[in-house]
């Protein structure tokens, strides 16, 4: 599992939470450190991918900002990459800086799934969404660079736009179903009501 970097996601501008998100507590602990915690159980190197060091060095982790600034979210999946390329690593497991309930057990099983299955490009969990699969909580192969340059040289900014292009291992929807219901694990803080969601979540209710 060393051959994989760990990468925070968190470029966006948070204009719906209206600050910024991932410093936001839920269950006493910010969004970012409990992503933290569980890429830490997986992986051995961690990294954060923000065009705002300043705010996200708080997490005491390695920053950078975006390759290909003004390119949204798969301009910071290229960031990545291109991370854990210079790193010598052969890939990158990348989790959103908003997702408080994303388990270890599950990144420990996308990283698995790209070892079981080395001609993969993209390991991603099926998570029932519109687009079938959760594009940020998943593993990203070095491979993919190319893809995602050309994504971005045809202006499709797409987190999926790619994908046509490589080879997608997907963890079947039941799979995941066994680490949690995946309405809860890919919940993404994006505004003020999500974060009370997921406090009453981590309270241990289950109501929305």
């Amino acid at each position: 599992m060393s051959s994989t970097l760990g990468v925070i996601l968190a470029g966006g501008r948070n204009t719906r939470y209206g600050a910024h998100k991932a410093l936001a507590e839920v269950g006493g602990e910010r969004i970012l450190d409990r992503v933290r915690q569980a890429l830490a159980a997986v992986v051995p190197e961690i990294v954060v991918v923000a065009n705002e060091p300043e705010v996200y060095a708080v997490a005491g982790l390695p920053l950078r900002g975006d390759v290909r600034p003004g390119a949204g979210v798969l301009g910071g999946i290229l960031t990545a990459l291109v991370w854990a390329r210079e790193r010598g690593r052969s890939g990158a497991l990348i989790v959103a800086c908003d997702m408080p309930f994303v388990p270890a057990t599950l990144l420990r099983d996308l990283v698995a799934g790209s070892a079981a299955h080395p001609a993969a490009d993209v390991v991603a969990p099926e998570s029932g969404g519109r687009r079938g699969v959760e594009p940020l909580c998943a593993w990203y192969g070095t491979g993919c660079i190319g893809a995602v340059e050309r994504a971005l040289d045809r202006d499709d900014r797409l987190v999926v736009a790619f994908f046509d292009e490589v080879k997608v291992e997907r963890i079947p929807l039941e799979d995941v179903r066994r680490h949690g219901d995946p309405a809860v694990l890919f919940l993404n803080v994006n505004t003020p009501e999500e974060r009370e969601r997921a406090e009453r979540l981590a309270a241990g209710e289950t109501a929305a």
